[in-house]
């Protein structure tokens, strides 16, 4: 029997949502049939769209916590209600520790920690008045999970990131359900900035048990299944969605063969 997850009548708010993972997290969620709302500073190259279907842009400075705090209420006027939060926007430069100040880290910080926050804070403000209540998924990564040299305030907002969930999870219960998806790799249009041409992204994607990077819409698909009443008991989790995680390196530098232990 198929399983359709269905999200017709829902209302899903999409932050960082007009290009890369961010679109493609707004492209299921149509596909699903939500409304949806990207939100960032400047408006899409092309409208998201899916299934016939096209997101609405609402212009929004995350950094701006007055903008932020008054953009959920009007969403939730505009479409009648709010059911989900996706933060997603986010990002830095690569840049080693030694090579900036301090406050020039902290401005990664903000964006990639007290930004969700903020924006949290304000669509918890509207989901708790609903006899629904709502989601709100963080959108975290690998490296909040082990060492992240070249992008440490980064690495460090997204550990946070993934504790301030958990306790959201269990402060905002029942009414709100917060859950973190750990994001590996993911291939968007700007993977050749990271990764080189099409040989350096296939070598990069190698690495990857499953082989490949994913697509920005399979963290889509996973995010559809978080905010869907299949995940009505998941709350304060954390979904590895990195294709196996990362291969040892050690594995890669051992030149020693192991041959199989012989039965007696």
């Amino acid at each position: 029997m198929a399983v359709t997850l269905d999200l017709t009548g829902r209302v899903a708010v999409v932050t960082g949502g007009t290009r890369g993972v961010g679109a493609g997290i707004a492209r299921a969620f149509l596909r699903a049939g939500a409304e949806v709302v990207v939100c960032a500073r400047r408006p899409p190259d092309t409208p998201v769209r899916a299934a016939g279907r096209t997101a609405h842009f609402c212009p929004l400075d995350l950094r701006d916590p007055t903008a932020v705090r008054d953009v959920f209420p009007r969403i939730a006027a505009d479409h009648g209600r709010l059911d989900c939060l996706v933060n997603n926007a986010g990002g830095t430069p690569y840049r080693l520790l030694g090579e900036a100040d301090a406050e020039r880290h902290a401005r990664v910080i903000d964006l990639n920690l007290t930004a969700p926050l903020t924006a949290s804070l304000a669509a918890y403000e509207v989901m708790r008045t609903q006899p629904h209540g709502g989601t709100v998924l963080m959108i975290g990564s690998v490296s909040g999970t082990r060492a992240s040299p070249g992008t440490a305030a980064y690495g460090a907002a997204k550990a946070g990131l993934n504790s301030l969930a958990r306790t959201m999870a269990v402060e905002w219960a029942p009414a709100v359900r917060v859950n973190t998806l750990v994001l590996g790799m993911v291939r968007t249009e700007r993977a050749a900035l990271h990764y080189g041409d099409e040989a350096g992204i296939a070598a990069v994607g190698a690495t990857v048990p499953l082989g490949r990077l994913a697509e920005p819409d399979e963290i889509g698909d996973a995010c559809v299944f978080l905010a869907s009443d299949r995940a009505a008991y998941l709350s304060g989790a954390a979904l590895l969605v990195h294709g196996g995680g990362e291969r040892p390196a050690f594995l890669t530098a051992a030149t020693v063969n192991h041959p199989k232990e012989q039965g007696r």
